[in-house]
């Protein structure tokens, strides 16, 4: 999970591609967006679902990069809007389990 965020974190992107995303973000529901994006059969969470948005994204990315002709922006600006959520709701179902076992009290005191 800790690799899946980091590579995460490490993508760069034009502007552009960037801010359009994050005003999607907040509209962003994984039951109605998730399934759309990366198809009706399968389930994805967690890492698992940020793992595959990547994967896409990155095909996207050179796509664009190339010039391809079929490359669509909107499907570009769609995955990293899931992107951006999958990802922040990693990181705190991350948070919620480090609060809960107590390491983060743990390493406070010691």
């Amino acid at each position: 999970m800790h690799e899946t965020l980091k590579e995460f974190a490490a993508l760069r992107r034009p502007r552009l591609l960037i801010r359009a995303a994050r005003i999607g973000v907040p509209g962003y529901t994984r039951k109605a967006h998730l399934p759309r994006i990366l198809g009706y059969g399968g389930t994805f969470k967690g890492a698992q679902a940020v793992r595959r948005l990547l994967d896409m994204e990155t095909a996207l990315n050179t796509q664009r990069r190339q010039s391809d002709a079929s490359y669509s922006v909107a499907r570009h600006v769609d995955v990293l809007i899931a992107l951006m959520g999958e990802a922040r709701l990693l990181r705190a179902s991350h948070e919620a389990q480090v609060k809960a076992s107590g390491i983060e009290s743990f390493l406070r005191a010691t």
